[in-house]
């Protein structure tokens, strides 16, 4: 194999590349100046160095802990519980939020050899048992495999007392309603508030 076809299978291992789009990024890499290809190389290989989990929620972090855990004023009484932490980016988005996280590290797939033990939820057990936790939401998505690990991790907490609470969904804003499947539907419905 030729350098260029090396490259091009390596970028085509990552998520949303396919084999042309990687013979493209190369084409592309291979007319920029040589030391711009130095620095994104020293960036790749500073990430898997200097990126490692919180010691705490399993966020990406560059130290022991990551930013939201540093921060005093993140309420720590109530976390949020996510699969992977590009969810945590999503919620912070929002800019509603001021709780901390816990990553899970993926979702229950028994199919794909992903169970239980695979998850940091015996982490959040431990966390929730120290008793500065009064909430805990599951925000994990609202696939199969989603609703799974949201009911796993709520019987795992199911004698602490702690309050556990899962992130409402129905229709986004803006969405039509003719469009919307029956599940989403159907949870609009349960989740509905009164009008004030």
């Amino acid at each position: 194999m030729s350098a260029i076809d090396d490259l091009a299978a390596e970028l085509a291992r990552l998520p949303g590349i396919g084999r042309k789009t990687a013979m493209r990024l190369t084409y592309h890499l291979l007319k920029q100046p040589a030391e711009q290809n130095r620095r994104l190389a020293v960036a790749i290989a500073d990430l898997s160095e200097r990126i490692q989990p919180c010691a705490r929620c399993f966020n990406l972090a560059e130290g022991e802990l990551c930013a939201v855990c540093r921060d005093p004023r993140r309420d720590a009484s109530v976390v949020c519980v996510v699969e992977e932490p590009a969810d945590i980016a999503a919620v912070e988005r929002a800019g509603e939020y001021r709780g901390t996280y816990h990553v899970l590290g993926g979702r229950l797939a028994p199919i794909e050899g992903i169970g239980p033990e695979q998850l940091t939820a015996g982490a959040l057990s431990r966390r929730v048992a120290d008793g500065t936790i009064r909430e805990v939401i599951l925000a994990t998505n609202p696939s199969l495999e989603g609703e799974a690990t949201a009911l796993y991790v709520q019987r795992q907490l199911a004698d602490t007392g702690v309050r556990v609470t899962r992130i409402a969904r129905g229709l986004p804003v803006g969405g039509d309603l003719e469009f919307a499947d029956g599940v989403t539907i159907a949870q609009a419905l349960q989740a509905r508030r009164e009008m004030a």
